[in-house]
């Protein structure tokens, strides 16, 4: 099952999706098979080991069984490989099997951890999380009133785990401040991975939350249904990837698809079967050229990293935001024979060009930051217009006195600076065209 996914699997239960919410897998991956001519097995250290063992079997302060020491030093085995890679048992691997269908149960974040902290990468649109307005970097020092430094990622996912309705209570620290507490209803989370939108005549939005096994047909219909909204063709389009945790391989590829003719859009390189993959833009262009703003941040991860890398390296669309998270790698499901698996790391992928953004992320062509937008309140000048014996207009245009506009309904981009910045930049390059 080869995923683009970060953190750990078991989060999935919670919606604290590692690179993507549980519901994002694809094809199993058996593991392959033992090759001859394998390197000696470590005498002296196996010996080691079977002596530890003894000793803590022997002299720890409380009796401890065979099982539980060989799973736990299975676990360490995995967990100090690399960030990603861990040893599933069988709740674990069921739900990570479950989760193809973009349902499960859960808080809606996807989590973390940084020095010794249980870290929030990225909440989940609609979701428990981010309704209670839970945000990336936000450390979770607490979960019902107990510490959570030093726990593992797996341990702090067990003990937010719930049934849906129950309630729980994090304590988070926001940017150095001083702690708060937030009280959240666990909810089951149907993950909804495209969502589309008119902004202003002739603009539109597609935002991807993750990418699941249908987001390329999704963003497919999409594109189709702006079109048919606008009434003709679009004059530019806002890929929102903000705080879009990752996903499926395929769907990634899919979605960059949509909007290129030709080339490579990734390729993957690894030391298994299989692990070794290329994959090349057809001729169809859903997005019929039009002209492209992505928006990444630092919660942009794995698949959202390889979409825009690809459209990045093909000069197809402006990247604005900021920095992306900078997961590169690729985690295999490996099934065993007693209902447990490994997510073992198992290749690196790659940008059109070559690029790795294993532990740099990719950079947007034009940095915006995250601000809060304000709009300033006060009376409108008196114009030329309101002048009592004022000149007519000598092309026959209707007179422009000040006065009272009509408020217009929300929009997203009212409240949203980097999406703001982004249709102004749509807007821009739509003048210079001459559209």
């Amino acid at each position: 099952m080869q995923q683009f996914r970060r953190l750990t699997p078991i989060a999935l239960a919670l919606g604290v999706l590692l690179g993507s919410p549980v519901s994002l897998a694809a094809d199993v991956v058996e593991a392959p098979a033992a090759t001859e001519g394998k390197a000696p097995l470590p005498l002296d250290e196996l010996r080691t080991f079977a002596e530890v063992m003894d000793r803590i079997k022997a002299a720890y302060v409380e009796p401890v069984d065979d099982k539980t020491l060989l799973e736990n030093a299975i676990k360490g085995m995995l967990s100090n490989l690399d960030p990603h890679s861990a040893y599933l048992e069988p709740e674990a691997f069921a739900e990570l099997q479950e989760s193809t269908s973009g349902e499960f149960g859960g808080l809606g974040i996807e989590v973390g951890t940084e020095d010794g902290f249980i870290k929030v990468v990225s909440p989940i649109d609609d979701t428990p999380a981010s309704k209670a307005g839970i945000q990336p970097g936000d450390l979770i020092v607490k979960i019902d009133g107990q510490p959570t430094k030093g726990l593992s990622l797996m341990e702090a996912v067990d003990k937010m785990r719930g049934k849906a309705g129950s309630k729980i209570n994090l304590t988070l620290v926001r940017e150095g401040g001083r702690p708060f507490d937030v009280e959240l209803t666990r909810a089951v989370i149907k993950v909804r991975s495209v969502k589309s939108q008119m902004l202003e005549n002739g603009y539109g939005l597609i935002r991807i939350s993750q990418f699941q096994v249908n987001t390329g047909e999704e963003v497919g219909k999409a594109l189709a249904k702006l079109r048919k909204d606008n009434g003709k063709k679009m004059r530019g389009l806002i890929l929102d990837l903000r705080n879009n945790p990752g996903g499926v391989l395929q769907a990634a590829v899919e979605v960059s698809d949509h909007f290129l003719k030709k080339g490579l859009i990734v390729y993957t390189e690894g030391r298994i079967a299989n692990s070794e993959l290329r994959f090349n833009a057809d001729p169809a262009d859903a997005s019929e050229g039009v002209p492209l703003v992505v928006l990444i941040n630092g919660g942009s991860a794995s698949a959202s990293e390889i979409v825009a890398g690809a459209l990045q390296d093909h000069k197809r669309g402006v990247l604005m935001g900021t920095d992306s998270f900078g997961k590169g790698s690729v985690q295999t499901v490996l099934p065993l024979n007693n209902d447990r698996a490994l997510k073992l790391t198992t290749a690196l992928y790659f940008t059109p060009n070559g690029r790795s953004i294993q532990a740099q992320g990719i950079v947007p062509d034009i940095e915006v930051a995250r601000a809060k937008l304000t709009r300033e309140e006060g009376g409108e000048l008196i114009k030329e217009a309101d002048l009592a014996g004022h000149l007519g207009n000598g092309n026959g245009g209707e007179d422009k006195p000040s006065g009272k506009k009509v408020k217009s309904a929300p929009r997203p981009q009212d409240d949203d600076y980097q999406l703001s910045q982004a249709l102004n930049l749509l807007k821009g390059l739509s003048v210079t065209r001459g559209d």
